[in-house]
């Protein structure tokens, strides 16, 4: 999924620019953050925040007897990147912390403290980045997500009563609240809130053409709900 949202990217000519990579100890990805900018990211990318189901047969390790097909979920959250003069944060209120990057099972990749922790002591908000060797670019990364996570709260404080978009795409990660399934194994991706389904699935998590005619059909029935509140609201007052 990781690489579908780079291919995306690159088919949209957004640029994509890693601020954490963490491989899993048993093969895979565990974490990743990135910073995508360009036309329109946001109006694209904001639905694509929740729990999304994989199901596949694993390909190695695993007797023939035993190639039953697995389940599992991954976790997208999307922040909008803030515009610098939104907010101020007080260089008092930060924590700095540095350390060794740390690579899959939690031992060190490198001699020097370059990787970079940031938090807001007001919130807790914590930020972290231990991409690149150098200690100032790892801080400059880390302080944009930092502001992004702050400024989610901020958004998330106007619209308490919906609760916070953050929240909302992590929920509760149980099975039930998957807005899309990826099943490999019958070659076929279908989105939840709209029904859509479409089928070659290597050539949708290439992340180009599929997966923006899907982005879309997601983008016009979310223009049409809110139109059809909106005139719903219209109509009652």
């Amino acid at each position: 999924m990781f690489d579908m949202y780079q291919g995306f990217a690159f088919y949209k000519n957004w640029d994509f620019e890693v601020l954490n990579y963490t491989p899993a100890e048993y093969g895979g990805l565990h974490h990743a953050a990135v910073r995508i900018a360009g036309e329109n990211v946001y109006r694209h990318l904001k639905h694509e925040g929740g729990t999304h189901r994989v199901q596949r047969i694993p390909e190695v390790g695993l007797s023939s007897r035993m190639q039953r097909i697995h389940t599992g979920t991954v976790t997208v959250i999307i922040l909008p990147q803030p515009v610098e003069v939104h907010f101020h944060i007080d260089p008092k209120d930060l924590r700095i912390d540095t350390f060794r990057s740390r690579g899959p099972g939690g031992q060190s990749v490198n001699t020097t403290d370059s990787a970079v922790r940031v938090v807001h002591l007001p919130t807790g908000i914590t930020a972290e980045c231990q991409q690149t060797q150098s200690q100032l670019q790892n801080r400059e990364m880390a302080m944009r997500m930092l502001r992004a996570r702050l400024y989610q709260g901020m958004m998330g404080k106007e619209t308490e009563q919906r609760n916070t978009a953050r929240k909302q795409q992590v929920g509760t990660r149980s099975q039930s609240e998957r807005i899309r399934t990826y099943n490999f194994s019958q070659d076929r991706v279908t989105d939840h809130r709209t029904g859509y389904t479409t089928r070659d699935i290597k050539e949708f998590m290439r992340g180009g053409e599929a997966l923006d005619d899907l982005i879309s059909d997601i983008l016009e029935h979310t223009e049409k709900e809110a139109l059809l509140e909106a005139a719903e609201n219209s109509s009652s007052l």
